[in-house]
């Protein structure tokens, strides 16, 4: 058995011929063949693959989704927390962490006894500034790049004076620490800080995050 293909017009027939068949028998014609149906076919497809696309990217009609990163900071409320047990108070000269309202918190003791309690970052680089030496000047030092801060005022006396911190400081401008009021309750050390501050700093923080992907107000752009 073999296939004959003969044209008749603009029409491809083909038929199935046998050798036990006659002349007469020995042709069988199947349904006209078309290429341009397959053609029209895929195009078609090609159509409806393409407006699926266009529907995958359509913008939206759905409103922003509320979610608890878009919730508005809240006012500042100051309130005296807990920081660390009065036996912890390291000695004069000294200092040690704690935290106070979710801050972390330098507590400082001077040659005098006098106790102070400071923001526990370092800038420009953020280490521990409880690691730092209490001066007899009144001040405390960063312990890798040198820069004095004021135990009273949190202000920058010296800034980057030496060594490394001469390399790194150059790149900065200068920036003290925060300072905050402190006191002794029992046997506790207790610092007054903004209780608020944390969440409304994390808030702040995701919502420049989201904001940055398009995201922070249930949008994309």
């Amino acid at each position: 058995m073999w296939w004959k293909r003969e044209r008749r017009g603009s029409r491809n027939i083909f038929s199935c011929c046998s050798p036990h068949l006659n002349s007469n028998q020995g042709f069988f014609p199947l349904l006209p063949f078309r290429s341009t149906n397959i053609t029209f076919k895929m195009k078609s497809i090609i159509a409806l693959a393409l407006v699926g696309s266009a529907a995958a990217f359509a913008p939206s009609t759905k409103g922003p989704v509320a979610t608890a990163l878009n919730a508005k900071t809240v006012p500042p409320k100051l309130m005296y927390v807990p920081c660390i047990n009065t036996d912890d108070l390291p000695p004069p000269g000294s200092a040690t962490s704690g935290v106070a309202g979710g801050l972390a918190i330098c507590i400082a003791v001077d040659q005098k006894g006098a106790v102070y309690a400071l923001g526990d970052k370092c800038p420009p680089v953020g280490q521990p500034l409880s690691f730092g030496k209490v001066g007899t000047d009144g001040t405390i030092a960063d312990p890798v790049l040198g820069t004095k801060f004021s135990l009273k005022t949190g202000e920058v006396v010296s800034w980057c004076p030496t060594g490394i911190g001469m390399l790194v400081g150059g790149l900065f401008d200068p920036v003290g620490v925060p300072t905050y009021p402190v006191k002794a309750k029992g046997k506790v050390v207790e610092v007054q800080v903004d209780v608020n501050y944390k969440a409304n700093f994390e808030s702040n923080y995701w919502s420049g995050v989201l904001d940055a992907q398009g995201k922070s107000n249930g949008k994309y752009y």
